[in-house]
């Protein structure tokens, strides 16, 4: 008879790493250890010397700050609590125009449960009391950061409803629904299935995938080796190994290393682009509720100038998987389409003021016209015949007022102050 392959909400992988992302308000400079958080395996210390090697220089500016200017910082920790093991914390400083204060707050887990009722109940979908109180007593996020930063309400800008998740787990020998046929071998169905479990935080109770739409659902999966993929969605990310983890000396060890530094750094580069891009989008929204339009524009441009040099990546190293993890998140959030819409409506209001302004200048032209000339041609005549008479002086400039004025209550010149008033709204 044959044997029924286990659930994966039943079953503890030989290794269980759970990374959490939660954004928040600093309310200090924090007095932790500076740089991303040190993971040791062997001689190899994650340290942001090694992971800036990784990266292209503006990036590893941006996820570990610059000497003398620090955007990140970490603090060890042991907290026990419900099969979760706390090992430390990381702050990165993600602040934005509007929000100076913004940051992310990281935080790294051994799980020695099962995995998928975790990120189950992180995302909501509480089943058991004991999942209900999963990141509450001892880590709650606000005892956690207590002094140092807060959580960001639920209606903040920057808010998620749930903290992003990023597991990762290797399988034991029995689990074959995760298992590869040998050491090339073609992967179960159930593989990925798995895989979309623990990114998209479900089960198929929760969230039945539809048999038209599962293929393109699943497809997006990064192969990063035979021996291990990934899975990038909107509220999670997912590591899933392809053979049974051997424990202490395996691959595996490396990959976990992997997962919550340089994958991990790729994944928070993409929410600092999320984040950026929302507030734009934001800016873009009430360009006109003001009656400097002009300098909201100018702003606006400035920003998006700033977000293009410092944020803006696609090709994030020479490192393919993180890149292709980085390419995921992006396509997840459209966050390239949405860019472009920023691009092109910041480029029509562009040309409004730039048409606004040319109207301005065509209407003092006219003005100087109107006014010009009428005086301009009664002081010429009384030059050529040599009259030096104040009187007739005083009445040339009389009838050049009324001439003046003649010319202003014509179309054209109801015209030229019409423009007048229109930039200066600007």
């Amino acid at each position: 008879m044959t044997a029924v392959p286990p659930s994966l909400e039943t079953i503890t992988g030989a290794r269980q790493e759970l990374t959490v992302v939660v954004p928040v308000r600093l309310l200090r400079t924090p007095d932790w250890a500076e740089g991303p958080f040190p993971f040791e395996l062997g001689s190899r210390r994650t340290d942001t010397a090694t992971r800036a090697t990784y990266f292209a220089p503006a990036s590893a500016r941006v996820l570990y700050g610059a000497p003398g200017r620090p955007r990140r910082w970490y603090r060890s920790a042991s907290v026990v609590h419900n099969g979760l093991h706390l090992i430390g914390m990381e702050l990165l400083r993600t602040a934005t125009a509007r929000n100076p204060e913004h940051a992310l707050a990281v935080l790294h887990f051994t799980v020695y449960r099962p995995l998928l009722p975790v990120v189950r109940a992180i995302a909501g979908r509480v089943i058991t009391d004991g999942d209900a109180v999963t990141l509450t007593g001892p880590l709650d996020f606000g005892e956690l950061l207590a002094g140092v930063a807060e959580v960001t309400s639920g209606t903040g800008t920057f808010a998620i409803a749930r903290p992003y998740t990023i597991a990762f787990l290797t399988p034991e020998a029995e689990h074959t629904p995760a298992l590869r046929a040998g050491h090339e071998g073609p992967l179960p169905a159930t593989a990925d299935r798995w895989l979309w479990q623990l990114a998209s935080r479900s089960n198929p109770a929760d969230f039945p995938l539809a048999p038209e739409t599962a293929a393109a659902e699943l497809g997006g999966a990064v192969r990063i080796s035979a021996d291990w993929s990934a899975l990038v969605l909107r509220q999670g990310a997912a590591f899933l190994g392809h053979r049974a983890d051997a424990g202490d000396g395996d691959f595996y060890a490396f990959g976990a290393l992997h997962s919550r530094t340089v994958y991990l750094d790729a994944l928070l580069l993409g929410s600092l682009q999320r984040d950026h891009i929302d507030e734009l989008t934001d800016e873009l929204s009430d360009v006109f509720d003001t009656t400097q339009l002009a300098r909201r524009v100018a702003t606006l441009e400035r920003n998006i100038a700033v977000f293009r040099s410092t944020y803006w990546r696609q090709h994030l190293t020479a490192h393919g998987p993180a890149n292709e993890l980085l390419l995921a998140f992006q396509q997840q959030h459209r966050l390239p389409d949405r860019f472009g819409e920023i691009l092109a409506e910041a480029a029509d209001y562009s040309r409004l003021v730039q048409t606004q302004e040319s109207q301005q200048i065509s209407g003092a032209l006219g003005i100087l016209t109107v006014l010009g000339l009428p005086l301009g041609t009664a002081l010429g005549i009384l030059q050529v015949i040599g009259d030096e008479s104040l009187l007739h002086l005083l009445v040339a400039l009389g009838l050049s007022v009324a001439a003046t004025a003649t010319a202003l209550a014509t179309p054209y010149g109801r015209l030229v102050l019409s423009s007048l008033r229109r930039g200066s709204r600007l």
